[in-house]
């Protein structure tokens, strides 16, 4: 079979996800520079691919023209790029839609591997030992073995520290400290720190002056917290609300260190290389969602003994009554310790 000139790579959403597919295209394009890569995924999550040689972006509307069947009109789009083959990294309705039109049109596809039925074991486990399943990187880079493209993600190059416009060194300020990234929400209140958790590990931060640090999170109700959390610490900035998606990059391009819960921010460090501390509650790390080249030691996990049943959910949506705090068996000094672990 002769191997692809011009793959088209389909990972529509969610941010976290999306991020994770860099590295591993990074990988590929350094790998195999001959190949050209599109990208199809939303528009907001663009900038994401900056700076990523022989690759293209195509947007993909799903909310707008690109609804159910403009779908095929995607597909479309798509070929008319002259694609010769597909890696979906999706793998959901609308991503085999636009993928099954175009294995129709003679185009090879690739398709990404779950592996629903080993995470489905996981979380079945019951306090049983369980052990670490295929990343989520891995799956997506053997979508493109598969297409006769093997990728060995062991030794990455990572996209480099951006420029600061004085907008953001504003935030930062010109005191030389180290800069810590806190992202303390979640897309389920079980995956989430509890804040007065957080805050006295921002308070202990903050009382030692090494450290200059900056909030992130999105909505209304999030950005209200964070305004009122940054106003109780003097080394602390809520960069919420004031920064569109490219400035946020950039931003967290030049920390120096992200503390995440089991969120999209944490992968977004991750594609820069920097050091991401993760706190588990009900989800684990074991399922394949820890950040990019991330180590076991920087994963944080709730206790297991205390609460046996964790991973209760791939994705932290369902739980048994009392596992609500799980993630409160992590204690601040824990969080501390592991910080200065990291940056000293």
């Amino acid at each position: 079979m002769t191997k692809p000139k011009h793959i088209l790579v389909i990972r529509l959403s969610a941010m976290g996800d999306v991020a994770m597919t860099v590295p591993v295209l990074r990988t590929l394009t350094q790998t195999y520079p001959e190949v050209k890569i599109t990208i199809l995924s939303r528009p907001f999550f663009k900038p994401l691919f900056d700076g990523i040689p022989n690759l293209d972006f195509l947007e993909a509307d799903v909310n707008g023209r690109h609804k159910r069947l403009g779908l095929l009109k995607l597909a479309k789009e798509a070929k008319a790029l002259g694609i010769d083959a597909v890696a979906d990294l999706h793998n959901v309705i609308r991503s085999k839609i636009i993928s099954k039109y175009l294995e129709l049109k003679g185009i090879n596809v690739a398709s990404i591997d779950k592996g629903r039925e080993e995470k489905k074991d996981l979380v079945s486990a019951e306090g049983k030992n369980i052990s670490q399943l295929k990343t989520t990187h891995q799956r997506y880079a053997d979508v493109f073995e598969k297409l006769g493209f093997p990728l060995d993600l062991s030794k990455p190059q990572f996209a480099a520290r951006q420029r600061l416009a004085p907008k953001l060194t504003a935030l930062i300020g010109v005191e030389p400290k180290k800069l810590v990234g806190i992202a303390p929400f979640a897309a389920h209140d079980s995956k989430m720190y509890p804040l007065d958790l957080m805050e006295k590990v921002i308070a202990q931060l903050d009382a030692s002056e090494k450290y200059r640090i900056l909030l992130f999170g999105g909505g209304k109700k999030e950005i209200s917290q964070l305004n009122k959390l940054s106003k109780l610490f003097a080394n602390v900035s809520n960069t919420a609300g004031k920064l569109n998606f490219e400035e946020e990059l950039s931003l967290i391009s030049n920390l120096d260190l992200m503390l995440s819960m089991d969120s999209g921010n944490g992968h977004l460090a991750a594609i820069y290389g920097i050091p991401v501390i993760t706190l588990w509650g009900v989800t684990h790390p074991y399922a394949g969602f820890a950040p990019f080249n991330q180590p076991e030691k920087n994963q944080l996990i709730a206790n297991r003994e205390e609460f046996p049943l964790i991973p209760t959910s791939i994705y932290g949506n369902k739980f048994p009554k009392g596992y609500e705090e799980a993630i409160r068996t992590i204690s601040p000094e824990t969080v501390l310790s592991k910080i200065k672990e990291v940056l000293f």
